[in-house]
């Protein structure tokens, strides 16, 4: 008896880039990152759409010019139907989604992108835990619901707050106001963080030190405070982490305000650290400490007795202390970072092992694989984080050890630990091969966390603008593509802890909720933070406004690097205090002389590269769209070009008005792109040329017969 003909049909999505379009028979060849190609069948049931961001109404609907968007390069995510049988297969296309507008034009480079995401998450939290936009955080509760409402910790109705959680949610709220200057968002941040100081916060005089509570249970008549962690990991221990992220909130509030309180605080808990928490011997810090005898080898601790982990070594950088050194200046924060750095590159790699790093140890730093629901796995997210903060520390000590393992990191994960089917990154996979499939088998699913995705977009990222490696910006694009495709939540707000494999929210238990002991808004606006300044400083030559309130009692040096970039690659190009110009600052240094004042200072900072090639800005003053140009305008500023003008045109201006006297060079391209721009929008709009331009540039557009001289105009106007 022949073996029967086995036959499967299921759903399933395929992400990569269009290698071929057969109008005849209407399908189109897609190669995944990992070079395979499949076939791409079409039929009349055909949707498709391009990425939108949160705060956009409605949805980006292409499915009448599909097909006219198949050119060949395009990066596409393909839901349909997949059909098996023995010796074949057939994808039938249900729904592409469309990260670029055009090719090459990603959706999430343009330069508001995650500027207007962060407002939109933040605004998701405020609503969900302040509905009556009062800021009083004796209603705050760990827990928030998908739609953005608190649910109870317990049956009896006591409410938990996590500091941790806190804190997480104030370093999103301040991170907010640094990108968009909304004063809700400061205004949140700040009570926050007086509130984690009032209620958990312990200030320990005779020791030196600052301690803060796991948590307090607020019941109907009282408080309990909560001193160890209740959590199950760290149960009945102080987790190194979570006094970590006590400093989260607070520390990126400082950047912003200067409360010399504040700071106080960040060097009394780095004080702790030292104190308790770090292994003078051997180095690095331990992972708990007894809530007891602060003994980090005590008996009552379990299986965190003596240990040290990723987290008691790594968190520090991206948690607190890179934000206290931007703050500061300060050389001490500056050598705890180099000591964190150099013990990740001196114990973590485990090549020839694993392309994975250890992530936990014993206190003589020999592995430890046997502990709780790690054991001998990889978290795929801390890799990748590694990657990410080695570059950053490596613009303030330049060794090569950490580039070597950063940028050996991000060559090695992709196969080991991404989807190259679907797209998007994995969670926890097995440190060591498999013997027979050679494969890092996934330990629980396959499912994909949104803070994961963080990790691998911010470290391809700082990667492709510090390497100008092609390889890192494709798998950025990659990363951010399949977030902001997926992560999204457009009908309630804010972004998914989890999705499947193909992009579907996973809604079930915890991971159902968007406030939680693992989330609480601060990975996804640490994203959108970080993703505009790399984006936008190293990568697509944008400016980025930062926005600061510093106190009367701030110190009046006020540092404004957005991040640890490399020296000399970013400058202050202006300053407005209260709304007006402001020249006291240091561009090459980035910082600005403040005035002495009775009163916070409202200060907006615009930075940009130190090698920008073109300035591009828009306004609109009644019936005519302003255009501002400076510098080169050629092909590879068309893209910058191009978006200014568009959004310049969105307005419906009777006339438009480019100011070209600070242009130095104009290309062809650029040329024909307002040549094909004043055709669309019809001959009763102006397009006028204000302003003594270059001669050269004055002729070609001259000869086009399409713009309007208006030489009687200065250049000095735009000054």
């Amino acid at each position: 008896m022949s073996a029967p003909d086995i036959r499967r049909t299921y759903s399933d999505s395929i992400a990569g880039y269009i290698s071929s379009y057969d109008p005849i028979n209407d399908r189109f060849g897609l190669r995944t990152s990992d070079g395979r190609e499949f076939t791409i069948h079409l039929d009349g049931l055909l949707g498709s759409e391009t990425v939108r961001n949160l705060g956009d109404q409605e949805r980006h609907d292409t499915s009448g010019s599909t097909r006219d968007m198949l050119a060949e390069g395009r990066y596409v995510f393909v839901y349909g139907l997949f059909h098996q049988w023995s010796g074949g297969e057939r994808i039938d296309a249900r729904q592409i989604i469309f990260p670029e507008r055009r090719r090459g034009a990603y959706v999430f480079e343009q330069p508001h992108w995650w500027i207007q995401q962060a407002a939109e998450i933040a605004d998701f939290y405020l609503r969900g835990h302040f509905p009556d936009g009062v800021y009083d955080w004796r209603g705050f509760r760990t827990r928030l619901t998908l739609h953005g409402t608190h649910v109870a910790d317990h049956a009896e109705q006591d409410l938990r707050q996590e500091t941790d959680t806190i804190s997480r949610l104030v370093y999103g709220l301040a991170t907010a106001f640094m990108l968009t200057g909304e004063e809700r968002f400061l205004e949140a941040a700040e009570s926050g963080t007086e509130y984690l100081r009032e209620h958990m916060r312990v200030s320990d005089d005779r020791e030196g030190v600052v301690y803060w509570y796991h948590a307090i249970d607020i019941t109907p008549g009282a408080q309990r405070k909560v001193f160890a962690s209740e959590f199950g990991d760290d149960y009945n221990a102080i987790p190194m982490y979570e006094q970590i992220y006590a400093l989260a909130g607070p520390t990126q509030t400082y950047r912003i305000t200067g409360d010399p309180r504040i700071l106080s605080d960040i060097d009394r808990t780095v004080a702790l650290f030292h104190k308790y928490f770090k292994d003078e011997d051997r180095g690095g810090f331990f992972s708990h400490i007894d809530p007891i005898t602060m003994d980090p080898r005590a008996d009552g601790l379990g299986r965190n007795r003596a240990r040290k982990n990723w987290n008691s070594v790594g968190d520090h950088a991206p948690a607190y202390l890179i934000n206290a050194y931007l703050a500061t200046g300060r050389e001490d924060f500056a050598e705890l970072l180099e000591q964190t750095a150099d013990t990740i590159a001196r114990y973590f790699p485990d090549e020839p092992n694993s392309p994975f790093v250890q992530e936990r140890f014993h206190e003589d730093w020999s592995p430890d694989r046997t502990w709780g629901w790690q054991q001998d796995r990889a978290v795929v997210g801390h890799n990748l984080k590694i990657a990410w903060n080695l570059t950053r520390i490596r613009a303030l000590r330049d060794k090569p050890e950490y580039a070597a393992l950063a940028e050996r990191i991000a060559e090695i994960m992709p196969p080991v630990g991404s989807d190259q089917q679907r797209g998007g990154w994995y969670d926890v996979v097995e440190r060591i091969a498999d013997p027979d499939s050679g494969a890092h088998r996934l330990v629980w699913h396959d499912r994909k966390a949104w803070w994961q995705q963080e990790q691998s977009i911010l470290a391809y990222l700082i990667l492709a603008g510090t390497t100008g490696d092609p390889e890192h910006r494709r798998l950025a694009r990659e990363a951010a593509a399949f977030y902001n495709a997926f992560f999204l939540d457009y009908d309630d707000g804010g972004v998914y802890f989890n999705v499947l494999a193909n992009g579907i929210p996973y809604l079930l238990g915890t991971e159902r909720l968007k406030g939680s002991h693992s989330m609480a808004g601060y990975h996804a606006l640490e994203l959108c933070y970080l993703a505009a300044t790399y984006t936008n400083l190293l990568l697509t030559s944008q400016q980025l406004t930062l926005h600061f309130r510093p106190r009367p009692d701030a110190d009046r040096v006020l540092r404004v690097a957005p991040d640890l970039l490399a020296a000399g690659s970013i400058q202050i190009d202006q300053v407005l205090i209260d709304g007006r110009p402001y020249h006291d600052f240091d561009a090459k240094a980035l910082t600005v002389n403040l005035p002495e004042s009775s009163e916070p200072l409202k200060v907006a900072v615009v930075v940009e590269p130190a090698d920008m090639r073109l300035r591009v800005s828009s306004e609109f003053d009644g019936d005519t769209a302003h255009i501002h140009l400076e510098g080169i305008l050629d092909l590879q500023e068309l893209e910058s070009f191009r978006r200014a003008f568009q959004e310049a045109l969105s307005v419906n201006p009777r006339r438009v008005e480019f100011h070209l006297c600070k242009v130095t060079e104009i290309s062809r391209p650029a040329i024909n792109e307002l040549l094909f721009q004043r055709t669309k929008i019809g001959p009763d709009v102006d397009f006028v040329i204000v302003g003594q331009v270059d001669p050269e540039i004055t002729q070609m557009l001259v000869a086009t017969d399409a713009f309007v001289l208006d030489p009687s105009r200065s250049c000095n106007e735009d000054e």
